[in-house]
C-alpha cells in the first residue's frame, strides 16, 4: 500500500510538472520571449496536460514571426486537427492572411475564431493582436473595435490592458507601465502573469526596486513558473544585486523548463558574487558535456586567478586562448596579462595589454592598464606615451589623479635617462613639471601632489636641493600645517621635508645656521634620538 502511494505522489508530480511546462511555454510567448518559448512548447508538445491544439497556435506564431509561412499554415492546421473549436488557430490563419495582404480571407478566419470564442475576453483581445502585429496604424480601428468587443465581454478582463500597455510602450512608458499594473491588479486567477513581468521591464528604468517587488509578488503566487523565476533573477542582476541574482538562478535551474544558458548565466553570476570554488566547479561540469565551451573555459580561468592558484590559472588560461573557436575579448588579454605581470613574466603580460588595446581600441581606458604593465616592466617610454595618449582621449574630463601618473611616468622616465642620457633625462623631468603644475593648477591644496613636484625637481637637479625645491617644500609645510592632523597622518611628508631643509640650510647654497636648527628641531620634535639632539646641540649659531 505504502508503494502505491508513492508512486502516485511521484504520478501526480509529474503530470503537474507537464501542466505546468506547456504553460511555461505560453508565458514566455505572452511575455515576448518566442525564442524560450519554442523550446519549451516543442519540448512538451507530447506530453499529458498540453494543450497541443494551443501549443500548435503559438508554434504557428513564432514560426510567422521569424518569416516561414508555410511552417506556420502547417502549425495553425495542426492545432486545428487536434481540437477544431479552439478559437486561436483560426486567430492563426488570420494572421497568415494578413501577413499575405489578403484581408477578405483574415476576416474569415477571425469570425470562425468569434463563433468559437463565446465572448472569451482573451479570444477577442488575440483578434485585436493580430491586427497589431499586421500593422498597428493601418489596422487602429479594427484593434479598437477588437478591444471594445473585449472589454465589454467580461469586466476588467486582463489580456485587453496588456495590449493597451503594448500599444503605449514606445512611446509613453509611463501609461504603459499603468496599463500593465491595472492587468494585474484584474488579473486574480493569474492566467496573464505577463503583466507583472511586463510592468516589471517597462517600469524597471524609473524605479528598479519597485519594478523587482512586483516580480516578488508574482513569484510568491505562483512559485514553479520558470518565467517568474527567471525574469526576478535578471532584474537582480540588472539592478546589481549579484548576490541575490546568483541565489535566485540557482533556485530557477532545478526548474525542468530553465534552459543551459541560464546555467552558463549562473556560472558568471556566482563568479561575480565571489563563489569562486562554486563557479569553477559548475564551470567544469558543463565543460564535460560541452568541451569546446570558451565561455566556460574562460570562467575556469577567472575563477583560478581570482582564487590566486596562479599555477593552475595559467594552465586554464593557455586552454581558453589555445581554444580556436574562442571569442576572445579585451579583458581576456588584460586579465592573462596580469596574471602574466604576476608570475614575472614581463614581457609577454605587455604583449596581452598591447593585444586587449587593440581588440578594443575604443575603450581607452585599457591605455591606463597598457601604461601600467610598461611601467611594472621598466619600459617607461611607452608607459609615458600610453598614459598620455589616455589623457589626451579624456580631454578636459581627465581626472587629476590620472594627470598625476603621468607625472611620475615621466619622473621614471627621467630617472632611468640618469646615467645614460642627460638630455632626454631633462625633457622628460621638463614634461613631468608641466603635467604636475596642471595638477596643482586644480587641486592646490594636496600635500602629496606638492610633495611630488618636489620629488620631479630634485630628479632634474640630479637629487641635488636647489632653491626650485625650497620652495615647493616650503610650499608643501603651508598647506601640511594648514591641518594639524597632518601631523600624525603626514608625519613622513613632514619628516623627509624638514630633513631636507635641515640640510639645506646647514650645507646648500643658502646656507643660514638658524634656519637649519630650526628645521632639525622640528624634525625631532617628530622623531627624537639621542643622536639627532646632540648634533643639534653642537650646531652654532652665530
Amino acid at each position: 500500500m505504502k508503494l502505491k502511494l508513492v508512486a502516485s505522489l511521484f504520478l501526480g508530480s509529474a503530470l503537474g510538472l507537464s501542466a505546468q511546462g506547456f504553460k511555461d511555454g505560453v508565458e514566455y510567448y505572452r511575455a515576448d520571449q518566442p525564442e524560450e518559448a519554442a523550446i519549451i512548447l516543442n519540448n512538451t508538445l507530447g506530453e499529458a496536460g498540453t494543450d497541443q491544439s494551443t501549443a500548435y497556435y503559438y508554434l504557428g506564431q513564432i514560426a510567422l514571426q521569424n518569416g516561414d509561412k508555410g511552417a506556420a499554415q502547417d502549425l495553425f492546421n495542426k492545432g486545428i486537427a487536434a481540437n477544431e473549436d479552439n478559437a486561436y488557430n483560426y486567430i492563426g490563419l488570420a494572421s497568415l492572411a494578413l501577413s499575405n495582404g489578403n484581408t477578405s480571407d483574415a476576416n474569415k478566419y477571425f469570425k470562425d475564431a468569434k463563433g468559437r470564442a463565446k465572448k472569451n475576453p482573451d479570444i477577442l483581445t488575440e483578434i485585436a493582436r493580430a491586427y497589431f502585429v499586421a500593422d498597428p496604424v493601418k489596422y487602429t480601428s479594427e484593434i479598437d473595435k477588437a478591444l471594445e468587443d473585449a472589454k465589454k465581454a467580461k469586466k476588467n478582463a486582463p489580456a485587453p490592458f496588456i495590449l493597451e500597455g503594448d500599444r503605449l510602450a514606445k512611446t509613453n512608458v509611463g501609461e504603459a507601465a499603468g496599463m500593465y499594473e491595472m492587468a494585474a491588479q484584474f488579473d486574480s486567477g493569474l492566467e496573464h502573469p505577463e503583466a507583472y513581468v511586463k510592468y516589471a521591464r517597462t517600469y524597471f528604468p524609473v524605479n528598479p526596486e519597485y519594478a523587482i517587488q512586483k516580480l516578488q509578488d508574482l513569484l510568491q503566487q505562483q512559485p514553479n513558473s520558470a518565467l517568474a523565476q527567471r525574469e526576478l533573477a535578471e532584474k537582480y542582476y540588472d539592478n546589481n544585486q549579484l548576490t541575490r541574482a546568483a541565489e535566485q538562478y540557482e533556485k530557477y535551474i532545478q526548474n525542468p523548463n530553465s534552459f543551459k544558458k541560464d546555467k552558463q548565466r549562473l556560472v558568471g553570476l556566482l563568479f561575480f558574487a565571489k563563489r569562486y570554488n562554486e563557479s569553477y566547479d559548475m564551470a567544469s561540469e558543463l565543460l564535460t558535456e560541452d568541451p569546446n565551451n570558451f565561455y566556460m573555459e574562460r570562467l575556469q580561468f577567472y575563477n583560478k586567478k581570482a582564487l590566486e592558484q596562479k599555477d593552475e590559472a595559467l594552465q586554464a588560461a593557455e586552454r581558453l586562448f589555445a581554444n580556436p573557436k574562442a571569442q576572445l575579448n579585451s579583458q581576456d588579454y588584460i586579465q592573462y596579462g596580469e596574471l602574466l605581470q604576476e608570475v614575472g613574466k614581463d614581457t609577454l603580460g605587455v604583449e596581452m595589454y598591447e593585444k586587449a588595446v587593440a581588440a578594443s581600441p575604443e575603450k581607452t581606458s585599457i591605455l591606463k592598464d597598457l601604461s601600467g604593465a610598461y611601467s611594472n616592466a621598466k619600459m617607461y617610454d611607452k608607459a609615458a606615451d600610453a598614459m598620455a595618449q589616455f589623457i589626451d582621449s579624456e580631454g578636459d574630463n581627465a581626472n587629476p589623479n590620472d594627470i598625476l601618473a603621468l607625472a611620475r611616468r615621466y619622473q621614471n622616465l627621467a630617472i632611468s635617462y640618469m646615467e645614460t642620457d642627460s638630455v632626454a633625462s631633462q625633457v622628460a623631468a621638463d614634461k613631468a613639471i608641466a603635467t604636475i603644475d596642471k595638477v596643482i593648477a586644480r587641486i592646490p591644496d594636496n600635500p602629496l601632489v606638492l610633495n611630488t613636484k618636489s620629488d620631479i625637481l630634485r630628479v632634474k637637479a640630479r637629487g641635488n636641493v636647489t632653491p626650485e625645491v625650497v620652495v615647493a617644500d616650503e610650499t608643501t609645510l603651508g598647506v601640511l600645517d594648514s591641518d594639524p592632523a597632518n601631523l600624525e597622518k603626514r608625519k613622513n611628508i613632514y619628516t623627509s621635508v624638514y630633513g631636507r631643509l635641515g640640510n639645506y640650510y646647514l650645507n646648500g647654497e643658502g646656507k643660514d645656521m638658524a634656519k637649519a636648527k630650526e628645521y632639525f628641531e622640528k624634525f625631532y620634535q617628530l622623531s627624537p634620538s639621542e643622536e639627532l639632539r646632540t648634533f643639534i646641540d653642537g650646531l652654532k649659531v652665530e
